[in-house]
């Protein structure tokens, strides 16, 4: 439990994936629906997939290219401005990204990080790796918990025996709502505290629905 007495679900996001923005919308909702705060963590998609790039597709080389760009900016404003700024900032950064379906360039990025109420020079660390042992060591911690075979978000709760449970996703499509995101939240708790259970997956039949958030 945490100070509050709520219990502590930690997230790994990166902002660039459309399907983490996705279930971070329904965290947020089974935040009030359930007795539960989370913590926001940086992972990458562009470090996920650095040692396998000649095996991705074409089209996505780019956009995993550009994806450095906003977790080295989330990555050093936790370094520099503390854990509890994460928040905001991905809210603000997928907002944009998502919703708005902006680009992943500087402009989104500075607008995000003034309305997320943080230094507007946080954006020239895009281009910078000056946080870069950080922001992989952020991405191993949530990747460890899961394996490599799998992207973001990762999400990890306590477990019955203080261990932690950590899963991938769920991906989901629109972020559930009131009574609807609790069921799965319950539903998701129990089938990742079973002992040997991996999986349970069927076909995308549609892409992220943005339209409730």
């Amino acid at each position: 439990m945490s100070e509050n007495g709520k219990t502590p679900v930690d997230f790994w996001f990166d902002p660039v994936c459309p399907w983490a923005w996705m279930t971070s919308r329904w965290m947020l909702e089974v935040e009030k629906v359930r007795d539960v705060e989370v913590r926001w963590h940086v992972m990458s998609l562009s470090v996920l997939n650095e040692d396998k790039m000649d095996e991705v597709p074409e089209q996505y080389r780019e956009g995993l290219k550009e994806a450095w760009g906003p977790v080295r900016v989330a990555i050093a404003a936790r370094e520099l401005h503390g854990d509890e700024v994460l928040g905001k900032l991905y809210t603000a950064l997928g907002t944009r990204f998502h919703n708005r379906g902006e680009d992943v360039g500087r402009e989104a990025v500075a607008a995000a990080l003034a309305e997320a109420g943080l230094p507007a020079d946080l954006v020239e660390y895009m281009d910078r790796d000056t946080y870069d042992t950080q922001l992989r060591a952020s991405h191993k911690e949530g990747i460890d918990k899961v394996g490599q075979e799998v992207g973001t978000p990762v999400i990890a709760v306590p477990g019955a025996d203080g261990e932690q449970v950590a899963f991938f996703g769920p991906v989901v499509t629109p972020a559930p709502r009131g009574e609807e995101a609790a069921r799965l939240w319950d539903g998701t708790l129990l089938v990742a505290s079973i002992p040997g259970f991996y999986e349970i997956k069927r076909t995308r039949t549609l892409g992220p629905d943005f339209s409730n958030l």
